[in-house]
């Protein structure tokens, strides 16, 4: 993998305020992981990313429905939360495979927990990983991936 950005953010506004600017640079068919321990800000992220794209959802953590749609800004935001999962086959049964087709994804995804379903990504995919450096400070680092070859 090879790293596209880093950046230091010092409150959970900043750190939505990385993802609001991410949004504007990207267009339909990108898919995203999202790596990092519980409670680093993650859905924090998205939340910024979706206010980013000009959708007015509210945007939640999808850990209980796994799969949350965001809709009404410039492209469909889907955000899914594989916590729970045990394995990729278990995802595909859900049908969740289908949004991982980057020639017939028609918005953009965003995947917390991907480990939990390691092998299900096959396509190129920007891993945004997001360490704890203290109660507030956050290490947001963005890499470029070529896809899982599992």
């Amino acid at each position: 993998m090879n790293e596209i950005l880093s950046v230091i953010t010092n409150n959970e506004n900043e750190t939505m305020l990385v993802g609001e600017k991410l949004a504007k640079t990207v267009g339909k068919g990108v898919v995203f992981t999202l790596i990092g321990d519980l409670g680093v800000g993650k859905t924090h992220f998205v939340k910024g990313f979706v206010k980013g794209i000009g959708s007015p959802s509210l945007v939640t953590s999808p850990t209980f429905t796994l799969l949350n749609i965001y809709e009404g800004g410039k492209e469909p935001v889907y955000h899914f939360d594989m916590y729970r999962l045990s394995s990729k086959e278990e995802a595909e049964e859900l049908g969740f495979d289908e949004y991982f087709n980057l020639k017939t994804l028609d918005g953009i995804v965003f995947v917390e927990w991907p480990n939990q379903v390691e092998g299900l990504i096959k396509c190129p995919h920007i891993e945004i990983k997001i360490d704890k450096l203290d109660d507030n400070k956050r290490k947001i680092t963005l890499l470029n991936s070529t896809g899982e070859q599992k």
